[in-house]
């Protein structure tokens, strides 16, 4: 109950973190049961709750490797992905954009891309929503060459 108090976690991340503190397994068993029944473990909320926060910094493919990592399945991580519209990864990442933008020297399409656009690919953004995050940030600046 201690761990839940501070923040929710998925049933297999919970079941790990048991293990390694020595409970046995039949115990943990039986506890992950109760606590689900009583509402207070729900590999779905947990998803959604996980995707709604991290939205703000990170694109569907890293959040799905998020959720696969604290052992959500397949199913649930889509599900909570859904929620995470296309219009709001283009807002989400044009947002990151504009704050790499600004941090460094004036750039063309092509070094936006390079230098930009690499960075949302490692959060976990698509290649056309980078394209389009970049496109976004240098039409508020200066003229895209690519339009």
């Amino acid at each position: 109950m201690r761990l839940l108090a501070r923040r929710d976690h998925s049933r297999r991340e919970l079941e790990r973190k048991l293990l390694r503190r020595g409970h046995e397994a039949d115990e943990i068993a039986s506890a992950l049961i109760r606590l689900a029944e009583l509402g207070y473990m729900d590999d779905a909320a947990f998803a959604s709750g996980l995707v709604r926060r991290r939205s703000s910094t990170r694109g569907p493919v890293a959040l799905s490797a998020e959720l696969a990592g604290k052992g959500i399945e397949r199913s649930l991580a889509e599900a909570a992905l859904a929620l995470f519209a296309p219009e709001a990864q283009l807002e989400a990442a044009t947002r990151i954009a504009e704050r790499l933008y600004a941090a460094g020297p004036p750039l063309g399409y092509r070094e936006a891309l390079d230098r930009i656009g690499s960075k949302l690919m490692r959060r976990g953004y698509s290649a056309g929503i980078v394209r389009q995050a970049c496109r976004a940030v240098l039409s508020q600046g200066t003229p895209d060459p690519a339009a």
